[in-house]
Parts: structure tokens; C-alpha cells; sequence
């Protein structure tokens, strides 16, 4: 009997391992996501302020605005991987 709940409690602790292992990819493709999308928007918002100097304060906000919600998406998708 008690090679059978020894066996159980190995099953359960590679399967948590595993979950483990998976959250943590998971988070890691949350914050590579999040940083490829936040240099994408600092690079356009650098193009658009060569082409029009005159809108910058439009472009800035428009862009911290945007990288403030990539950001919480991606801090949003870190807590559900380690989480769930």
C-alpha cells in the first residue's frame, strides 16, 4: 500500500513540475511579446515625429498611452501563467 501512494505523490510531483515549467514558459512569452511591442511602438512614434516635428506632444501620449496598456496586458498574462 504504501508503494502505491508513494507512486501517487511522484505522479503529483512531476505533473507540478511540469505546470511549473509551463507557466514559466508561458510568462517568459508574455514578457518577450510585451517588450517586441513596446519597441515597436517607441520606433514608429520615433518615425512619425522625423515626418511631422510639429505633433510631438500628440505622438508622445498617443505612445506612452499605448505601451502603458501592452505593458499591462503582458503583466496581465504573467499572472495567469503563474497562476492558472
Amino acid at each position: 500500500m504504501t508503494g502505491m501512494i508513494g507512486s501517487i505523490g511522484m505522479v503529483l510531483a512531476q505533473a507540478t513540475t511540469v505546470h511549473g515549467s509551463v507557466a514559466g514558459l508561458g510568462a517568459g512569452l508574455a514578457a518577450i511579446g510585451a517588450g517586441i511591442g513596446i519597441g515597436q511602438i517607441g520606433g514608429k512614434a520615433v518615425e512619425a515625429i522625423a515626418r511631422q516635428p510639429e505633433a510631438i506632444s500628440k505622438i508622445q501620449l498617443n505612445m506612452i498611452i499605448a505601451a502603458a496598456l501592452v505593458e499591462g496586458v503582458a503583466l496581465f498574462a504573467v499572472v495567469v501563467a503563474a497562476f492558472f
